[in-house]
């Protein structure tokens, strides 16, 4: 049972690896991917998973102020970047 839990394992790490983070960042835009719902300030990105499935992710950032806003958005994308790989 054990080794069919680590067959199991090791192909999820296999699919993992092959989900790749849809990022197109426009520089002239400091907002990409934010939009403001009411006030409180949004992110949205898309991944593109092994299955050749894509899953759109939406999450508040739970703030009001715009530059702080930016700067959750740009940690999230950090830490995305260190399990997936990132299709421009």
């Amino acid at each position: 049972m054990l080794e069919a839990y680590i067959n199991l394992n090791q192909i999820d790490q296999m699919l993992l690896k092959k989900t790749k983070l849809a990022l197109r960042v426009n520089d002239e835009n400091p907002n990409h991917h934010l939009w403001n719902n009411r006030g409180v300030w949004w992110c949205h990105l898309t991944v593109h998973k092994a299955d050749a499935t894509a899953e759109r992710l939406r999450f508040s950032l739970k703030t009001r102020d715009v530059d702080l806003a930016r700067k959750r958005r740009d940690n999230i994308f950090h830490d995305i970047s260190e399990h997936y790989a990132i299709a421009a």
